[in-house]
């Protein structure tokens, strides 16, 4: 909470680049897990301190990463989880600067 708002959109879209990265071996079920419930926190903490548009997007990051949670933990993850990820994660870094 410390970090400025880049640092702390860049630790997001390190979360989502590794939920991309991890995601396609069952050996990593509870990082990504941990993952998801992390940045879904990451997400939610962030907003407060953001432009308006960025909280929307914080949102709608928020509620895809409970998605994927929520089927993730039911064994059942979203086909298109791990390209969306690495997709938010590059407009994080773009928004926060860091790309």
């Amino acid at each position: 909470m410390r970090d400025p708002l880049p640092i702390r959109l860049g630790g997001l879209a390190a979360d989502l680049a590794r939920i991309a990265s991890f995601g396609d071996n069952a050996a990593n079920h509870h990082a990504v897990a941990s993952l998801l419930e992390e940045g879904k926190y990451f997400a939610e903490w962030i907003a407060p301190d953001a432009p308006l548009e960025t909280q929307a997007l914080l949102a709608e990051v928020q509620v895809t990463l409970a998605v994927w949670e929520r089927r993730w933990l039911r064994s059942t993850p979203d086909d298109t989880m791990q390209a969306e990820a690495q997709r938010r994660s590059d407009e994080l870094l773009v928004l926060a600067g860091l790309a």
